[in-house]
């Protein structure tokens, strides 16, 4: 049950230890590390060291180390999913699919390590630039330092692991202390590959000592995060002038216009709203409906999520369990609680029972309520009735955040007016906004955060770019 954390190839111990619960059951799982800031640097140090080494991988030795990192959780998919839905408590055929995605990942990484390439500058369009050669090469940045949340904790550790490792950069990873058991498998999968020792550790302790160990390292050349807006704004004042992609918060809107087929639309959004917990960066929150279809849509959208399976996440027939935290459920009924004393009302759910939050759903939420305003982070799910698009768009618009919108229409020009006017950093025309493949591009604008996530791009941001000029 006591954990050890993994730096330098070795597994080390730790003075201090925290109790990690099970989210469903309550249950002590392990007794997990707490690195004290001596340990973070000691790890830091590590991968410092070991950046010349990892540097010096070719493409071909990179992209095979993360070939068989895809291969092990092949072979150990089932092992990584359980974990996932024991700590996490996410349910088990979401957890499955996380680990399916896992696996795409670290293969987009692999195949993407081979592309790592430059590209040729036309000097002699200039007055200047006659017999000159110029091209630029991209090299790495040295040690990444990684900071992962709960709610993906292996696909979204792999966005940060397989981008550094293509890149031929080091890591040190401090993962989400609900779930760094995720964190630890991948460990030890990892140290079954070529890997030079040193250049992936897995540091865990809490978000103030190991966070701020990394944010403020000289030794550390990026940071990547995912998680709060006020931790990523925190981040990226202490970091001076290294580099920092933050993947911030969200309240995903859509908008369903006229002539649309509901019957499609429906299951989408209780898979948008619901799949685990709500507790994704792109939940479905808000949606948008053209008065017209309002009576409609909210009756088969009640219906379907009626038949939603709440329980063990062990199972794999349920489809809801309990959210991370049973803070985290009160924080939920609070606000669905301020929404109806604002007016709203609630047609689904709005409460706890056997310790689940229940998938929730309600209509009418004024604009300024915190379930409009805010990124709820539970399976709760708003819909107000508009009369237009244009006002579903500035509905939309109306918010701090911007990661993915979505839209249903039938409409050409309106498709393309709401890719043009939606002030987010992706949208998707008619799908969820919670619709990701993990090669895509993926950031927001805002307090939604910045760079992009996606493999070729997260690579080109743990890169640096540099000029050669040939003079002939």
């Amino acid at each position: 049950m006591e954990k050890s954390y993994y730096v330098n190839g070795e597994w080390k111990k730790s003075v201090q230890y925290a109790d990690l619960t099970s989210p469903h059951t309550k249950e002590i799982i392990a007794k997990v590390p707490q690195a004290t800031r001596l340990e973070v640097e000691e790890a830091i140090n590590i991968a410092y060291e070991a950046t010349a080494e990892m540097a010096k991988l070719t493409a071909y030795e990179r992209a095979e180390i993360l070939e068989d990192i895809t291969r092990l959780f092949i072979e150990n998919r089932e092992e990584a999913a359980e974990i996932i839905s024991i700590e996490a408590a996410k349910p088990l055929k979401f957890a499955f699919g996380e680990i399916d995605r896992t696996i795409e990942t670290y293969k987009f990484a692999a195949e993407e390590a081979k592309r790592l390439t430059g590209e040729m500058i036309p000097m002699d369009a200039a007055k200047n630039g006659a017999n000159r050669l110029g091209y630029t090469i991209e090299q790495p940045i040295g040690v990444v330092g990684a900071i992962t949340p709960f709610n993906f904790p292996q696909n979204l550790v792999a966005h940060k692991v397989g981008p550094a490792i293509a890149a031929g950069n080091t890591i040190v990873l401090k993962p989400a202390s609900q779930t760094p058991l995720s964190a630890l498998f991948l460990a030890k999968l990892i140290d079954q590959t070529a890997l030079p020792k040193g250049a992936f550790n897995v540091v865990t302790g809490g978000g103030k000592t190991v966070g701020d160990a990394l944010v403020e390292s000289d030794k550390v050349s990026m940071i990547t995060f995912t998680g709060s807006p006020a931790v990523g704004i925190g981040i990226r004042n202490k970091a001076g002038l290294k580099k920092v992609a933050l993947e911030l918060g969200s309240n995903a809107g859509l908008i369903i216009d006229k002539n649309v087929n509901l019957d499609e639309i429906v299951s989408k959004c209780v898979s948008g709203a619901f799949s685990n917990q709500g507790q994704v960066c792109i939940s479905l929150q808000r949606i948008y409906v053209i008065d017209e279809l309002a009576e409609e849509f909210l009756s088969k959208f009640v219906e379907k999520t009626k038949e939603l399976v709440i329980g063990n996440p062990l199972d794999l027939t349920t489809d809801v369990s309990a959210m991370i935290h049973e803070k985290e459920q009160q924080r939920a009924t609070n606000w669905v609680n301020e929404a109806v004393e604002a007016g709203a009302s609630v047609l689904i759910g709005g409460k706890v029972e056997n310790e689940v939050f229940l998938p929730t759903i309600l209509e009418n939420v004024a604009e300024d309520a915190k379930l409009s305003c805010q990124e709820v982070f539970a399976p709760v799910v708003i819909v107000n009735r508009i009369s237009s698009v244009e006002e579903g768009i500035q509905a939309i618009n109306n918010s701090n955040y911007g990661l993915q919108a979505g839209i249903f229409t039938s409409d050409i020009k309106t498709a393309f007016k709401a890719s043009k006017e939606l002030e987010v950093g992706g949208v998707m025309i008619n799908d969820i906004p919670t619709y990701r493949i993990d090669q895509m591009p993926y950031g927001g604008v805002k307090e939604s955060g910045t760079g992009k996530e996606g493999l070729k791009y997260a690579i080109h941001e743990m890169t640096e770019t540099k000029l050669v000029v040939w003079n002939q």
